[in-house]
């Protein structure tokens, strides 16, 4: 049976209040970030854009996100259509709203609220959407599936889960999905993506590969996954001076340090995976949006490796994603004259 055609979407790498901004974010990225959104007079988190960039085939995807406290997570309930539909009419295929990391506790109940309220009222077009619930750890993951399932219609594509720790995990979500379906005999098939970021769910990353018909992609979520593992990072997804080789001693010669990339065997361990079970897989954020030749570095190294898509957490990084992840003219080219030449063979 062919694989649902949803498309895959983006996870942005600030978690928590907006005043307690991800401890695992570098005081220079969190500065870059308040002086672009002060220059936009904004708050910080009045728009934040992830986007994702992959290809499928011939096609390039652009997964985006649009995040705002009014909009998806404030507790005034306030929805601005302006924000959504900029988003519906932007050149994104996938949108991604957002009920974890980016919501704080006590702003939880309003965020699905809107978030369901969005799903019902705006005109997405032909995009493909996502949530991302709560994870399963929390009071708030089961409201999630229940209100998105129940009250948000047909819409709704996907639902990424959070911290994926084993089979059992997605096992739970599935049947708490299938029950809600049946109940408001729901017509479209819910899909499932994985957010691989901890220790322990990269030890089970095949078992949560195979855990489900709805599985559609594995996402290596790499902030997390490094809070979990203790490594010693300075940029989000970028690599570590301290993590390389040095030639050996060869008389006369200076000997050489060459940087390694730390996240080669976890990116690796995610891509086998997820090719072993039909999955896509796809490289998690660089945090540095300042520096388009490291996330070029970055995604080359994890389209090389195999995946499919490569996140991005600022509109500068689009292109660079879509330049990496896009066939060139000549692989097109290549492909074609292969498909005559076995046309002609026949």
């Amino acid at each position: 049976m062919p694989r649902q055609s949803h498309h895959f979407t983006s996870e942005s790498v600030s978690e928590g209040h907006p005043d307690k901004v991800c401890d695992r974010i570098s005081d220079e990225i969190v500065d870059l970030i308040y002086r672009e959104a002060g220059a936009a007079d904004m708050n910080l988190w009045d728009v934040r854009v992830a986007c994702e960039t992959l290809t499928t085939t011939n096609k390039v995807v652009i997964a985006g996100e649009v995040r705002a406290p009014e909009a998806l997570m404030s507790g005034d309930g306030g929805v601005k259509p302006a924000l959504f539909e900029k988003a519906a009419s932007s050149a994104v295929d996938v949108i991604f709203l957002d009920l974890e990391d980016a919501v704080a506790p006590d702003e939880k109940d309003q965020a699905r609220k809107n978030a369901v309220a969005a799903l019902r009222d705006i005109d997405w077009g032909d995009k493909t959407i996502s949530v991302r619930i709560n994870g399963l750890d929390t009071q708030y993951m089961y409201r999630d599936v229940v209100d998105l399932i129940e009250q948000a219609g047909e819409r709704l594509d996907l639902i990424m889960i959070p911290k994926v720790g084993n089979a059992s995990d997605i096992y739970a979500v599935d049947m708490l999905v299938t029950q809600v379906e049946q109940a408001v005999d729901r017509k479209k098939k819910l899909g499932f993506e994985m957010i691989i970021e901890t220790a322990l769910g990269m030890a089970n990353v095949d078992e949560i590969a195979a855990a489900s018909k709805r599985n559609e992609s594995l996402h290596f979520g790499v902030a997390d996954y490094a809070a979990s593992t203790k490594a010693r990072t300075t940029v989000i997804g970028g690599p570590n001076e301290h993590y390389g080789v040095l030639t050996d001693k060869v008389e006369g010669e200076e000997r050489q340090y060459h940087w390694g990339d730390m996240w080669h065997y976890a990116v690796a361990r995610m891509v086998v995976a997820a090719r072993a079970h039909g999955l896509r897989p796809i490289d998690g954020p660089f945090g540095d949006f300042s520096d388009p030749d490291g996330f070029t570095a970055q995604a080359n190294r994890a389209a090389t490796l195999g995946c499919e898509g490569k996140w991005a957490i600022h509109p500068s990084q689009i292109d660079l994603a879509n330049e990496v992840n896009s066939p060139s003219d000549a692989e097109v080219t290549k492909a074609q004259r292969i498909l005559e030449a076995m046309d002609q063979a026949q």
